[in-house]
């Protein structure tokens, strides 16, 4: 019998904290999806946020390869998900448009967790809760190792 995995979406911060800064508040998170003990899903829009996020020019004193590694962070760490990003019906509004796809995402694909420092996302973490979705920042993570 195959076990779940359950699912955690990251917003693009949060993947830069542990993909680009090494942030210790994130090494748990990173911890248990390197380990595979929780899936990082995505969908085409967060990619493309990512993408035009990597573009951008970096202080010098991010090395060359680094740069490329976390060009590619998304693919080598998560999975990307097809099909609807959006809920059916979804009773939760991010005051933040352009951080909807991350709830949206979530709800959708029934992930257990949305890691966020986003004040307007940790705003709706009481109605997240009510519909299964946890929404914490990364230095509340539950470490599952």
């Amino acid at each position: 019998m195959q076990q779940t995995i359950d699912r955690v979406v990251l917003d693009t911060n949060v993947a830069l904290d542990w993909l680009l800064f090494a942030d210790p508040a994130a090494a748990r998170l990173a911890a248990d999806i390197t380990a595979q003990r929780v899936q990082w899903i995505y969908c085409a829009a967060m990619h493309r946020e990512w993408a035009d996020v990597v573009a951008r020019p970096l202080s010098d004193r991010w090395e060359r390869p680094r740069r490329q590694a976390l060009a590619h962070g998304i693919e080598r760490h998560a999975r990307r998900v097809e099909g609807a990003c959006t809920p059916a019906h979804s009773t939760l509004t991010c005051s933040d448009r352009d951080d909807q796809m991350f709830v949206d995402l979530a709800l959708a694909h029934r992930a257990r967790w949305l890691v966020t420092r986003d004040r307007a996302l940790l705003k709706l973490a009481a109605g997240a809760l009510r519909l299964g979705l946890s929404i914490v920042r990364p230095v509340d993570w539950p470490a599952l190792g």
